[in-house]
């Protein structure tokens, strides 16, 4: 475990950080999922004007069962790789903007890696927040999503909802996991009227055909509880830390999407009724 006044990681998610968890051990990783605290965190960022509405602190969390072929952070898959951080730690470095927060009609949103490997450390979190009046947003890939109840997604404002593909087939070649969690996810959601923006990424060769953006478009204007659609052109910032890591990067030649084909992707979005950038 760490002390309440470690220093907490501000910076980019696209900082390269390895091994920084490992002290704590198998048995304090285990401990830490179960009660939720400490939660590893690859650090957070400030100032962040598209992961929600508003100005908002993002906290990257360690950990992902995906395994995307496109991820810029693949240094986010490991838990280890996550500084062990205290609830009371994330919830003072939230506070700390809890002024400008509300003033730019901001919050605190919780990615990663997948955030629900952690979900236990993302309700406290969440809950802490709630009780300084602050925004709550959650970007997941939904796999998880079974691991959070009812009374749990009251604490959740907001679920940017990562849609990686609708074809079974693509989802697993892009993710190494099935889609149907993250379906049943979406659709539990909608039933329960809580808010989504979906987030897609643009791969050339992967998913920007436009059938299968058809097919995203047409579940998310199905579930009736989209507010937004972000269309994410792929890119190659993440490049460095896959060589890095030593690891084989399967995307390592693909350019990104033009403004065209972008534009195209959006279109079809807007034309099932979405709200769509």
């Amino acid at each position: 475990m760490i002390a309440p006044d470690v220093e907490v990681p501000i910076g980019s998610p696209y900082d390269l950080r390895v091994s920084t968890g490992e002290s704590v051990g198998e048995f304090g990783i285990r401990e830490a999922l179960e009660q939720g605290d400490p939660g590893f965190v690859h650090s957070f960022t400030t100032g962040s004007t598209v992961d929600g509405p508003g100005v908002r602190v993002v906290g990257w969390l360690a950990g992902c069962q995906f395994k995307c072929v496109y991820c810029h952070n693949p240094d986010t898959w490991k838990m280890t790789n996550g500084l062990p951080v205290t609830v009371a730690r994330a919830a003072e470095v939230i506070k700390q903007y809890q002024h400008g927060l509300k003033i730019m009609k901001g919050g605190v949103t919780l990615s990663g890696g997948e955030p629900l490997l952690q979900h236990r450390f993302v309700l406290n979190v969440f809950a802490a927040a709630k009780k300084a009046g602050i925004h709550t947003a959650l970007d997941s890939n939904g796999f998880l999503g079974d691991r959070l109840t009812d009374r749990d997604l009251q604490l959740i404002d907001l679920v940017l909802l990562d849609l990686k593909a609708i074809t079974p087939e693509l989802h697993q070649r892009l993710t190494s996991q099935p889609n149907q969690p993250v379906l049943a996810f979406a659709r539990r959601l909608a039933a329960l009227r809580r808010p989504i923006w979906v987030r897609f990424v643009l791969i050339p060769g992967w998913t920007d055909d436009m059938g299968e953006v058809e097919r995203v478009a047409t579940f998310a204007a199905g579930l009736g509880n989209v507010e937004r659609v972000d269309v994410l052109p792929f890119h190659q910032l993440g490049r460095f830390k896959w060589e890095k890591l030593g690891m084989d990067y399967a995307l390592r030649d693909i350019e990104p999407p033009s403004p065209a084909r972008t534009e195209e992707a959006i279109a079809r979005f807007r034309a099932r009724g979405l709200k769509a950038f």
